[in-house]
């Protein structure tokens, strides 16, 4: 009798330790979160890329994640670089942390602008840090520059890049006016004259996915191409000789930061972290068109002379059937390129026709990472896509859509878009997108009581998204 009761005893206090060991594995199975990177290029067009039609392109990198994913054909960022950014980070429309302006883009002050993102908005860098990610910046800020504004102030631990909307590839600055030096290792300002600046930023972001940590980590990389100056990498120096200018320099640059995305999908392979990665990628708006003389100073601070070329040379980007370019709110300005990568827990190989946004990958990524939002955080804009992403057949998550710049703004329902451009009068214009020539009549005379109705919708936003 005794005997027995020992066995059982010992019976029992191997059984709870095994169920405590499998206990203990499902938790930390169930606590391994995925980790996130979000390739987010500079100026990349509407239809910019190999997969998207652009065959003239050698695109093979993003054409790969797209085959690895979802690509998305009606992907809305904004018209300009700022407002995109801010929407990406906080899921927010950019109005609501003060954006509707240029940042400062120098810490020294010298750009005469004291525009910066509320420090008190809420990015999505915080929100995953909080939740016991490390998390890492690279490349353009564009939000300000202002002490207290940067991404090592707004829940990212490490930071490499530049402040403003743009700076030389070689000699790291900002070329619009006089310009300054543009270039930060955390929030130290670091020189390296004649390194080519894409190729520095990607090493680091390589360096970070190949260092082993217990943590999942989150990493923006927003690059500096294809944003003029159009400096293409190397191997893509003299690529597409027999392709007519603009589109020649464009090209060039296109394949240089799809070069660049596939060494960071390189990295997440080669280090057997790639099927644990969510992988978002999107442009922050069109391709730019801009064009002018170059440096107008002689005594321009980067030492380039007078009549130095740095633009766009026009554009060559390609918007297919849709109308407009960057800083207009038109389909060419508004929509591009976006694609969602996850494998194994997201399907592969398919398109989504649905509304989506730039703000909507907030929520979405904190749903695919399993985290909670509590009902005393800031109200989020963007919509979750998790039934988009599941379902081919799933409704848009948006019915209207709300931009503004300035004193410009636009709003979209349905297929119909009134238009007010920045700097224009009180006119505005209203577009259809389901005619055979997309957006390229004004039909506001025809219409007068729906441009009434969308009016309304924008005022009522307008009102709804101001600062607090």
């Amino acid at each position: 009798m005794f005997r027995a009761t020992q066995i059982s005893r010992r019976s029992l206090v191997f059984l709870f330790a095994l169920l405590a060991a499998v206990g203990i594995a499902a938790e930390a199975e169930v606590e391994q979160k995925p980790n996130v990177v979000i390739l987010f290029t500079d100026d990349q067009g509407t239809l910019d890329v190999n997969c998207y039609g652009s065959t003239d392109l050698k695109t093979p990198n993003l054409d790969k994640l797209a085959a690895s994913g979802i690509r998305f054909t009606q992907a809305y960022a904004h018209v300009v670089c700022c407002p995109s950014r801010a929407a990406l980070l906080t899921g927010r429309h950019p109005q609501r942390g003060g954006i509707n302006h240029w940042t400062q883009g120098d810490r020294h002050g010298s750009d005469q602008s004291n525009s910066n993102m509320a420090a008190t908005e809420i990015t999505l860098g915080e929100r995953l840090n909080s939740a016991g990610y490390q998390t890492a910046y690279f490349g353009k800020w564009h939000l300000g520059a202002k002490l207290g504004h940067g991404p090592l102030d707004q829940g990212f631990e490490n930071y490499f890049g530049h402040l403003s909307g743009f700076i030389d590839n070689y000699r790291h600055y900002f070329l619009h006016g006089r310009g300054y030096h543009d270039l930060y290792d955390g929030k130290v300002e670091i020189f390296r004259p004649e390194q080519y600046y894409p190729d520095m930023l990607i090493e680091k972001v390589v360096d970070y996915i190949e260092t082993e940590r217990e943590q999942p980590f989150f990493v923006t990389v927003a690059f500096n191409l294809p944003h003029y100056p159009e400096q293409p990498i190397g191997k893509y120096k003299d690529a597409y000789p027999d392709m007519a200018m603009p589109r020649q320099s464009y090209a060039r640059v296109i394949s240089s930061v799809d070069d660049h995305i596939g060494r960071v999908l390189d990295a997440l392979e080669r280090t057997g972290k790639r099927t644990n990665t969510i992988v978002v990628m999107m442009s922050d708006n069109g391709h730019s068109t801009e064009n002018s003389q170059g440096i107008r100073v002689s005594d321009h601070t980067s030492g380039y002379p007078a009549g130095h070329y740095y633009l766009a040379n026009g554009g060559g980007g390609n918007t297919g059937k849709w109308i407009g370019h960057k800083g207009q709110f038109l389909e060419g300005g508004i929509r591009v390129p976006a694609m969602i990568s996850f494998p194994g827990k997201i399907p592969a190989g398919e398109t989504r026709d649905q509304i989506i946004t730039v703000m909507d990958w907030f929520p979405t990524i904190l749903d695919l990472c399993d985290i909670q939002t509590t009902a005393d955080e800031p109200r989020i804009d963007g919509r979750s896509l998790i039934s988009v992403i599941e379902k081919k057949t799933a409704n848009s998550p948006h019915q209207v859509l709300h931009f503004a710049w300035a004193n410009g703004w636009a709003v979209r329902k349905g297929e119909w878009k009134l238009i007010r451009s920045k700097g224009s009068s009180n006119a505005t214009t209203l577009r259809r997108l389901s005619d055979d020539q997309p957006e390229a009549k004004d039909y506001s005379g025809e219409h007068p009581s729906l441009v009434a109705e969308l009016t309304a919708l924008h005022q009522a936003w307008q009102n709804d998204v101001q600062p607090n």
